[in-house]
C-alpha cells in the first residue's frame, strides 16, 4: 500500500541505458570477426606444403590436446576447490565427436580442399550464407522463420548464385560442392550443438570437439593418402602455427563460448565480417583477383546477412 501511495503520487522518470554486450562477448565477438576473417588466407598459404585434411587435423589435434591438457593442469592444481574445470564424460564424448565431425571434419576439412582452387576471400563470402543455413536447420525443430528472414534468405541465395556464375567458381565445380556442403555441416553442428547435443560445459567441450574432430580429419587424410611436403616451407609453418594459436585456440574457442552464451544471431554475425577482411587481405598480401561482378556479388550476400540479422533482432 505505501509504495502504491507513493507510485500514484508522483511519477520519476528514470535514463534508459541501452544494453551493453559484457567484456568476455565482446572480446569473443572480436575474435571471431579479425582472426576468423584471416584464417582464410593462412589456410591458402598452408596448403603450399599441409595437403587439406592433414592440415586441419594436426591442426585441431594439436590446439585440442593443450586446450585439454591446461584443463587438466586446472584440475590438478584446484583438488579440493569450487569450481574446478570439468571433465567430459562418456555421454559428452559422444556429443563431441558427432559436433566434431559435422564442424571440423566435414566443415573445415572441406573448406580447406576448396581452398586449393578457389581464393579465400570467395570462400569467404560463401560462408557468409552460415546464418541462412542455421535459419533453415531451425525449422527442424519448429522454428518459422519470419517474413524478413525469408527476404533475407531470397536475396542471399541469390547472391550466391551470382557469386558462382564468376570464372573463379566456374573453373571448379567440384570445389563449389565442397564448400556447400562444409557450410551446410558446420551449421548443422552448430544448431546440434546448442539443441540436443549440448558437449561439456567450459574449455573441457571446446577441447573434446577439437580433439574428436582432429582425430577424424586425420583418418580422413590417411584414407587419401595425404603427404605432407618435406621439409615444408617456412611460410606455411608460420601459417600452420597461427592456425594452431589463433584460428583454433582463441577464434574457434570464442564461437563455441557464444554458441553457449549470446544469441544465435549474434554468434553467427561474424559471417557478414569475415568476407571482408578475407577480400582485403587476399587483394593486398595474396594478389588473389576478384572481379567487379564477384564484388556484387559479395555484397548482395552481405546485405541478406544483415536483413536476417536485422530480422532476428526486431523478432
Amino acid at each position: 500500500p505505501i509504495a502504491s501511495a507513493a507510485m500514484s503520487s508522483s511519477f520519476t522518470t528514470l535514463p534508459v541505458r541501452a544494453p551493453r554486450l559484457a567484456p568476455m562477448l565482446c572480446a569473443a565477438l572480436l575474435a571471431c570477426y579479425v582472426v576468423w576473417g584471416s584464417t582464410y588466407l593462412a589456410i591458402r598459404i598452408a596448403l603450399t606444403s599441409f595437403p587439406p585434411f592433414f592440415q586441419m587435423g594436426t591442426r585441431f589435434l594439436v590446439a585440442g590436446a593443450l586446450l585439454m591438457g591446461w584443463v587438466a593442469w586446472r584440475r590438478y592444481r584446484t583438488p579440493g576447490q569450487k569450481p574446478r574445470p570439468t571433465w567430459p564424460d562418456a555421454r559428452q564424448w559422444g556429443h563431441a565427436l558427432l559436433i566434431g565431425g559435422l564442424m571440423l571434419g566435414i566443415g573445415m576439412g572441406l573448406t580447406a580442399t576448396a581452398s586449393i582452387h578457389i581464393s579465400s576471400g570467395l570462400i569467404a563470402a560463401c560462408i557468409a550464407v552460415v546464418p541462412m543455413m542455421i535459419s533453415g536447420w531451425g525449422l527442424l525443430w519448429g522454428r518459422k522463420p519470419s517474413r524478413g528472414e525469408l527476404a533475407g534468405m531470397a536475396l542471399g541465395l541469390g547472391g550466391v548464385l551470382l557469386l558462382m556464375r564468376g570464372a573463379s567458381f566456374a573453373a571448379s565445380p567440384a570445389s563449389v560442392a565442397c564448400i556447400l556442403a562444409a557450410t551446410a555441416a558446420w551449421s548443422l553442428g552448430s544448431v546440434l550443438s546448442t539443441t540436443r547435443f549440448a558437449l561439456a560445459p567450459g574449455a573441457s567441450g571446446f577441447a573434446s570437439e577439437m580433439l574428436c574432430g582432429g582425430a577424424l580429419l586425420m583418418l580422413a587424410s590417411f584414407a587419401l593418402g595425404e603427404r605432407p611436403q618435406w621439409p615444408p616451407q617456412p611460410a606455411a609453418v608460420a601459417a600452420w602455427l597461427y592456425l594452431v594459436v589463433l584460428g583454433s585456440l582463441v577464434a574457434f574457442s570464442a564461437y563455441m563460448y557464444l554458441l553457449a552464451h549470446a544469441s544465435a544471431p549474434l554468434a553467427s554475425s561474424y559471417a557478414f565480417v569475415n568476407p571482408l577482411i578475407a577480400l582485403l587481405l587476399g587483394s593486398a598480401l595474396a594478389g588473389e583477383s576478384v572481379t567487379g561482378g564477384e564484388w556484387l556479388a559479395c555484397a548482395v550476400i552481405l546485405a541478406a546477412v544483415l536483413l536476417i540479422l536485422l530480422a532476428r533482432r526486431s523478432r
